[in-house]
């Protein structure tokens, strides 16, 4: 995550005869940043100056880093963060609209990104035009998603959004192999969608497929507006014009329930726990590990989702939703897994 500097109060400096006073700070830089921007300081606070050898001060200063956490727990976490932050979204159904939801989520999500990267908005205007696409795909892709969890089960939601980016990479693909991954994915796709004989909300399964739409042109707009707003810039006005996007949606399916004080708190809790966190634990993790590994650990989004709403929200798969979601799950890894090395995607 990229914290602006003027955020950040300086380290203390540490004390004579090897004692450091508190708060103690650890400052990690990035690698992606370029010099002269943001720096990420994390401040272990203790309430007294202890001795620099001592086990507790050495496990305060470990804990608060980043890099205290394995790199694949990261990215476990993250994922795990996206999925109870869309069975919480759920659970607002009740005071406020699905249109309703996906406002405060991401309405709060970007004020919190556009406070941490304060971007500029002179972008030119090509690439005006291409963050306001990226913003457009981003607003379907959770409109879609919110519409299709108030009718179809939080797994179903997940993997048939997951395998749209999914289906689209594997097209762009001259492998033999690739065929077979896209056809097993495919073939799952269908498995979920009633193949089996389990009955799925038809509206529903529309909403899903706008998900997986909206969620390959949010890959593919992200790519291009990453190569040209560099940081996490891009991502905040991208969410910005997604909110704007779905404020009439919004307004007109929640009207004044809105403003009520415990939806605008689940609201806020739904934005940190499917936007900002996740997106901070992946980019931590996306700087410690191959990108192979990086791609094998969110080929389990599906199996999550599933999993987050069996625990949650007591849904219950039939077997051959559980079946798709598997196919869908070992096309991802399989597609991954099999590829070069030197060729896995990035």
């Amino acid at each position: 995550m990229i914290v602006p500097s003027a955020m950040l109060a300086p380290p203390g400096p540490p004390r004579s005869g090897g004692r450091r006073s508190a708060p103690a700070a650890v400052e990690i830089r990035s690698r992606a940043a370029r010099s002269g921007t943001t720096v990420v300081r994390v401040y272990a606070l203790s309430s007294r100056p202890l001795p620099a050898g001592r086990p507790a001060t050495r496990l305060t200063l470990a804990l608060g880093q980043p890099r205290a956490v394995p790199p694949p727990l990261l990215m476990l976490l993250g994922m795990l963060s996206t999925q109870v932050g869309a069975a919480v979204a759920k659970q607002l159904f009740g005071s406020t609209s699905a249109s309703g939801t996906t406002t405060l989520r991401l309405g709060f999500a970007a004020l919190i990104l556009l406070v941490l990267a304060r971007p500029g908005l002179r972008l030119g205007w090509r690439t005006a035009g291409l963050v306001a696409a990226f913003g457009l795909a981003l607003a379907v892709m959770n409109l879609a998603f919110y519409a299709a969890l108030d009718r179809v089960p939080l797994g179903v939601a997940v993997t048939i959004g997951f395998a749209g980016p999914l289906l689209v990479s594997l097209a762009a693909s001259r492998r033999l192999t690739d065929v077979a991954w896209a056809a097993l994915a495919g073939g799952g796709v269908l498995l979920i969608s009633g193949l089996g004989g389990t009955g799925v909300d038809r509206l529903g399964l529309l909403c899903c497929v706008a998900v997986a739409a909206g969620w390959a042109g949010y890959v593919l707009l992200g790519k291009a507006v990453s190569a040209r707003v560099p940081g996490s810039r891009g991502l905040a006005l991208g969410m910005a014009v997604a909110a704007l996007a779905v404020l009439p949606f919004g307004v007109a399916g929640s009207g004044t329930a809105l403003l009520d004080p415990w939806t605008l708190a689940l609201g806020a809790a739904v934005a940190l726990l499917s936007s900002v966190l996740p997106y901070s634990a992946e980019m931590a993790a996306l700087r410690r590990m191959p990108a192979r590994v990086f791609a094998i650990l969110l080929s389990l989004e599906p199996a999550i989702g599933a999993l987050v709403g069996l625990v949650l929200l007591s849904e219950l798969l039939a077997w051959p939703q559980v079946a798709g979601v598997a196919c869908v799950v070992g096309a991802a890894l399989g597609a991954t897994l099999v590829r070069p090395a030197r060729s896995a995607p990035r």
